[in-house]
């Protein structure tokens, strides 16, 4: 186990500062040098692993890692960049909640970027002679942020798990019940938000201004097959980076196959995947100190809460990117929880192929009967040829028992559902709010935001959440 020197994590640090509250407060240096300040503090961090800890295999696991997820990222930005929508000119209330309905269940399928990007025009469309601060807050809530927890597609953090050994639908199986609460409760609020908004527009004025209903039009159809194509790669593991490959493709044939009227239609550039991209490698690479010390002294930190995870993850992921935080939470879940004894008879067990002998390992008989038969469950292929990771044995061990399990729900609920708390805390939240404000829209400040929407309407559904799942 790699223990860095806690100082190394200080890059770590300074680049998510800097990512929050660049933006805010000098806007202009950040937009021109954000690419030299990220790989420049990856490369301080690379050069520490590489020469100081002679640590290239997990460098390379890192990059392997960062190519993964960047090429999921960005092929669903490719690929739903290619398909314009057109919707009914006037939305009732009961017809945007279905709407926004709609919009968290696509969250799972095409990521919170990629139906972020394809709803919010339609969204604003449909809204367009009341379209006010909330209806742009809640599409945030639900669609950018709180309806991506059913799948590692949904969100990157939950993707990040998936890379780690998060079995897929074990996130579908496990977090449905937070989602279905989490997205229910947001949409109640929103329809008697939306009706009082709704009401006050006389009817003559609504009559007067609403856009006349149009037909539904899907333009960009044949972009379906190859979000078929992503979304099915997703679930390839072999050969290496044959998933990757085509991904790549299925976005290369969506971009050069795409009519020019549906990119000019939504304004498709890749300004904002090339941004994510450029961070991203900053975050993959001056994470690893903070995620290696974690991973080898959490157990410092006393017995794991569902609680302090929920609340812990989410406060990090209302400020900072929801990503790493999801990672950071879950290294110091595995540090603090997983026994190393454990983890090496069942690595024993794997390697001789023998059957747990009676009365050995007494100590930890039935932690390591949980851990093989969840091994069995989610890991089947690789348990039968022998090739089960030490990261799978570990997420296992998390797994077969059901109050770490319970903590593993909670880390991903919180940085989920907490990155909707501020413009910063996701990275489709400032998409929105920029395409927003390109169509004219009032979008709230920052502090409005804060002040009108996530704590009258956010904070009470995340203590909700707490009380009914991770109160214990």
């Amino acid at each position: 186990m790699i223990e860095p020197n806690i100082w190394m994590a200080l890059p770590f640090g300074l680049l998510l500062l800097l990512i929050a509250l660049a933006p805010l407060f000098f806007s202009a240096w950040w937009g021109r040098h954000y690419a030299k300040v990220a790989t420049g503090l990856a490369a301080v961090t690379i050069a520490y692993y590489l020469f100081g800890l002679d640590a290239v295999e997990q460098v390379t696991s890192v990059g392997r890692d960062y190519v993964r997820f960047i090429v999921l990222v960005g092929s669903l930005f490719v690929v739903t960049g290619g398909i314009h929508l057109t919707v009914k000119g006037e939305a009732t209330p009961w017809e945007n909640v279905r709407f926004l309905l709609v919009g968290a269940l696509a969250a799972n399928v095409l990521g919170t970027t990629g139906a972020s990007i394809l709803l919010i025009r339609p969204w604003v469309r449909m809204n367009r002679y009341r379209i006010t601060g909330h209806h742009v807050a809640f599409f945030i809530f639900l669609i950018s942020n709180v309806g991506g927890c059913l799948t590692p597609i949904g969100d990157p953090p939950l993707y990040l798990g998936y890379l780690k050994g998060v079995p897929f639908w074990w996130v579908a199986q496990r977090c449905w019940p937070v989602w279905l609460t989490g997205v229910a409760l947001l949409l109640v609020m929103f329809y008697f938000a939306d009706r009082g908004n709704y009401r006050r527009a006389p009817k003559a004025v609504r009559e007067r201004l609403a856009e006349p209903a149009d037909h539904f039009h899907f333009d960009g159809l044949g972009n379906l097959f190859f979000l078929g194509v992503v979304l099915a790669s997703a679930f390839l593991e072999h050969p290496p980076f044959l998933r990757e490959a085509l991904m790549l493709a299925a976005a290369a044939g969506s971009y050069f196959t795409t009519p020019r009227r549906v990119h000019h239609s939504n304004d498709f550039n890749f300004a904002p995947i090339r941004e994510v991209a450029i961070l991203f490698v900053g975050i993959f690479a001056t994470m690893m100190p903070a995620l290696d010390w974690l991973l080898a002294n959490a157990a410092r930190f006393g017995a794991p809460n569902a609680g302090v995870f929920y609340f812990g993850s989410g406060t990090l992921s209302s400020v900072l990117d929801n990503a790493p935080t999801y990672l950071t939470f879950f290294s110091a879940l595995l540090g603090a929880a997983v026994k190393p004894e454990v983890i090496a008879q069942v690595q024993n067990l794997l390697q001789t192929h023998a059957p747990l002998a009676p009365g050995a390992g007494a100590a930890h008989a039935e932690e390591i009967q949980q851990t093989l038969a969840v091994l069995k469950q989610y890991f089947g292929a690789q348990f039968s040829q022998g090739t089960v990771s030490l990261e799978q044995i570990r997420v296992a061990y998390l797994l077969g028992n059901a109050t770490l399990s319970n903590i593993l729900v909670a880390i991903s609920a919180g940085s989920v559902f907490f990155g909707a708390n501020t413009y910063i805390g996701n990275g489709p939240n400032f998409m929105v709010k920029a395409i927003a404000e390109q169509s004219k829209v009032h979008t709230p400040t920052f502090l409005g935001y804060i002040a009108r929407f996530t704590l009258p309407y956010m904070l009470p559904m995340l203590v909700v959440v707490w009380f009914l799942f991770f109160r214990g």
